[in-house]
């Protein structure tokens, strides 16, 4: 197995890392890792010193728990900007549409997205796929992301679980490389020599 490398030219985006998906009308989510695994990316990338640009959905559909001033809009806990980050908001599941994240990443000199967040199937699925479309290296922390269950349209549920792994999947084949919070953690506090 080939070890993950970070290029210096590389940019962190957490997708989403918002409140208003621990309550209704949200269904269930898997990953109760997701938080403590998003918070070990962001101290080993900010220790890095590589920069860090944050999407923050600002929903436009009225009684939206993710609507600009809707206590759900906030933050999780830790999780945000600090000090000089960046922050894109965006209305639609895809981080580069209506936003200007692709000409920020353009003025950085970037080459890489290392993206993680809340949905998988949705907003990070999406943004990976587009970013990939650009001309990125797409990297997915998959085991810093979460998803919910949905309903089948036959009357049954598809588990969070497995619409995450089917998810991973398909960007796994095309769109991205596809890793863990360990694994990248590991890949900036030791980079391989060249």
């Amino acid at each position: 197995m080939t070890r993950l490398t970070v290029s210096d030219n590389a940019v962190l985006l957490p997708i989403d890392m918002q409140q208003a998906f621990d309550h209704a009308p949200w269904p269930r989510r898997w990953n109760d890792a997701v938080d403590r695994n998003g918070l070990a990316l962001l101290a080993a990338w900010r220790a890095s010193g590589r920069p860090v640009i944050h999407v923050r959905h600002d929903s436009v559909m009225p009684g939206s728990t993710l609507s600009l001033g809707a206590p759900g809009n906030g933050f999780r806990p830790g999780f945000g900007p600090t000090g000089d980050e960046a922050l894109v908001t965006k209305g639609v599941n895809a981080a580069f549409i209506g936003t200007d994240l692709d000409l920020r990443l353009r003025r950085l000199g970037v080459d890489t997205v290392v993206a993680f967040g809340i949905s998988t199937d949705m907003c990070v699925s999406t943004s990976v796929r587009v970013g990939a479309n650009l001309g990125y290296r797409m990297i997915l922390v998959e085991d810093a992301c979460d998803c919910f269950d949905q309903p089948d349209g036959e009357g049954g549920v598809i588990s969070a679980r497995e619409i995450h792994r089917a998810h991973v999947a398909t960007l796994r084949a095309e769109f991205a490389e596809v890793t863990t919070t360990a694994a990248l953690v590991e890949a900036l506090q030791h980079p391989a020599a060249a």
